[in-house]
């Protein structure tokens, strides 16, 4: 690997480790790495990944019984087309429609550059790369390498990265970027990072990257829930953009699911397809429950429902009346949060009857189900047998986990899953900070319903399309070292000045960094999770305000200078939280209902199921905000209460007609009038 050469820099007359380069990538998942292997490819050869820790983030530690990665369809009659798939990606609400054509043209070329990096997408003998339906998927679309695809293109790229030597500047977490004005207008020149191998020395931790140009693939923020199936350690790192000046789209918008709490897995697919039965016991395990057979009208549809909830995973409040899949999801939520029980998924048995309901039989499954198992010939009677027919790896991979799913139950919640919203990026990924590009889970380009797998897909052409743009319009350098410095000094002060009062907190009385962080992860997950309520949102509002005055006040206690990471996360995970709940906020105060992935509760609402209380009456979507794509910006004040947090409301932006004249295209490439 090309060694990274080092200097020191001195900041009001103390020394920190300096590092230069051209373009900048910070973390090191599947978009991030993708990035870096194009940059090599466009001739930009001066990258430095720079990482918190490599192989720590979700790319390399999520997945799901078969993980999905969606792309335009390969083979098969159906037919499809650029366009018909922008139109699904767009369709979902509060997505550009020039994103949205982008994420279709490009998902062939960046699939096909994994295929050539080794990751194993099935083909047939034909060379066919067939596919099936997922959530929010009119076609085809989806292919899958298994329960770890993720992680094979992490792998496959990570071999990319170390064939091309490009430098990896491991256990290094970037707190803060540095910016400056040009034409009127904001960029990045460089970032200030925590080597934490040294953190316990304090300030002399702290190291300086100056750059020409600072890829951000941190991932989504999956530190903010206390109920979340995001990899243990992955926190993601939105609020250092916030701080910046970057801008963000659709916080609102999350996607949450059922997952596995001790071994955080998401439990969709054949995991549901194979019918399992759930119970709930007391936190002490005692008092063992079925409960979903109290609010179906038959074993017939109670057992269509669960299956169902596998290609309808996430949590959808369209899908709840007429006892559809996401009622178990309020039924499930309902046991934990409203009883305080622990819910479990048993694959040993079948669903029980219970409550006037027949006794389980696969005869009376509604044909889409029926049928499914059998043409998986997959019409067994327990299900751990279909289980092990339909997805044996699915079994194989509790058990390289320490969970053994044919003897013992497997303890589940309703977990955050992914961020549809982040930050705002345009047709080439560039932030309104420009030469900032937000790829991968932390910008935030698809609104309100996506399919399923199109993340991953997104994260691969945003890195693409970052790079293009560096290559082709950032390539040479403009800044000096001199330049740097008399830019930065101030920023990079400021910074070691919010360290230095943090390490005089050190043994204090505020709040400890552990007590803060779970503060602000319960209140997610209390109220603005898959269950919201207007009222609740201004209380925890009001509540994050005085959370994040706290910390920036100095009212917190450190163990020791090593927490001096801890802070600077929890700082801007609690800013994060502060603009999201008040994106939610404002979007509840705009009529806003259940959409997406959330369910807003209200008096006046329409009820979701005669057999629920009276608390659960529903907000109708306002469809016409499907047309908007609702915009944050941070600006720092003097002190916490003179911040402002400003929200607008911008109507999308159509999908582009296809006039493109190939003589015009052709013209428009050579004179590079494209970027």
């Amino acid at each position: 690997m090309r060694k990274l050469e080092r200097d020191t820099l001195v900041i009001n007359n103390e020394e920190y480790v300096f590092y230069r380069c051209h373009t900048l990538v910070v973390g090191s998942g599947a978009a991030a790495l993708n990035c870096a292997s194009h940059l090599y490819g466009f001739g930009v050869k001066d990258v430095v990944i720079v990482t918190e820790r490599l192989g720590g983030g979700t790319s390399n530690n999520s997945g799901s019984d078969k993980q999905t990665y969606y792309k335009l369809s390969l083979f098969g009659e159906g037919g499809d087309s650029v366009y018909e798939m922008a139109r699904t990606l767009f369709s979902g609400g509060a997505m550009h429609g020039d994103i949205a054509l982008v994420e279709a043209t490009m998902s062939v070329p960046e699939f096909f550059h994994l295929v050539r990096a080794g990751v194993p997408f099935p083909h047939n003998r034909y060379g066919g790369y067939v596919g099936y339906k997922t959530d929010h998927d009119p076609k085809q679309r989806a292919t899958s390498a298994g329960p770890w695809t993720s992680s094979q293109m992490y792998q496959a790229l990570l071999a990319e990265i170390r064939q091309y030597e490009i430098p990896v500047l491991d256990h290094h977490e970037v707190i803060a970027l540095l910016t400056a004005e040009e034409g009127g207008e904001k960029r990045t020149i460089g970032a200030l990072a925590i080597n934490k191998a040294k953190a316990d020395s304090g300030l002399p931790a702290i190291v300086v990257f100056q750059a020409e140009n600072i890829v951000f693939a941190t991932g989504g923020p999956g530190g903010l829930y206390k109920t979340a199936v995001f990899p243990e350690g992955h926190l993601g790192a939105t609020g250092i953009a916030l701080a910046a000046g970057a801008e963000a789209v659709n916080l609102t918008e999350w996607q949450y699911g059922l997952a596995s709490v001790k071994f955080r897995w998401n439990v969709s697919g054949t995991y549901q397809q194979a019918i399992p039965r759930y119970f709930s016991t007391e936190p002490d395990g005692s008092d063992e429950r079925e409960f979903l057979q109290e609010y179906f009208p038959s074993m017939g549809k109670l057992a269509t429902a669960v299956f169902l909830k596998g290609y309808q995973w996430p949590f959808d409040p369209r899908k709840i009346r007429d006892y559809g899949s996401s009622l178990i999801d309020i039924l499930v939520y309902q046991e934990i949060v409203g009883k305080g029980r622990r819910v479990f998924m048993d694959f040993r048995k079948n669903l029980s009857p219970l409550h006037g309901l027949a006794g389980f039989s696969l005869d009376d499954l509604e044909p889409e189900a029926y049928n499914y198992l059998k043409n998986s010939h997959a019409l067994l009677p327990t299900p751990i047998a279909r289980l092990e027919r339909m997805n044996p790896m699915a079994i194989q991979l509790y058990k390289e986990n320490g969970i053994d799913i044919t003897r013992e139950p497997l303890e589940v919640a309703v977990c955050a899953q992914h961020h549809n919203g982040g930050l705002k990026g345009n047709i080439w990924w560039e932030s309104n900070l420009h030469h900032f590009f937000p790829v991968g889970e932390v910008n935030g380009t698809h609104g309100v319903y996506r399919p399923g797998g199109s993340a991953l897909n997104s994260g691969q052409v945003g890195g693409y399309r970052a790079a293009e743009f560096i290559a082709h319009r950032y390539k040479e350098p403009v800044l000096g070292r001199d330049e740097f410095v008399a830019l930065a000094k101030t920023q990079i002060g400021e910074t070691l000045e919010i360290a230095r009062r943090a390490l005089n907190c050190v043994g204090g009385p505020g709040q400890k960094m552990k007590e803060f962080r779970g503060e602000f992860q319960e209140r997610m997950s209390r109220v603005a999770a898959h269950i919201r309520e207007p009222e609740a949102i201004k209380e925890a509002v009001q509540e994050a305000k005085k959370q994040w005055a706290t910390i920036e006040a100095g009212r917190i206690s450190l163990a020791g200078s090593a927490e001096l990471v801890e802070f600077f996360q929890n700082r801007q995970l609690c800013l994060a939280h502060l603009a999201i709940l008040l994106s939610i906020d404002s979007y509840l105060e705009r009529g806003g209902g259940s959409r997406g992935s959330y369910l807003v509760l209200a008096e006046d609402g329409e009820p979701v199921s005669e057999k629920l209380g009276p608390k659960w009456k529903s907000r109708p979507e306002l469809k016409e905000l499907r047309g908007f794509v609702q915009e944050y910006r941070y600006v720092r004040g003097s002190t916490p209460e003179n911040d402002q947090h400003l929200i607008k409301w911008e109507p999308v932006r159509p999908i582009p007609e296809d006039n493109f004249w190939f003589e015009n295209v052709w013209q428009s490439y050579v004179k590079k009038e494209i970027y």
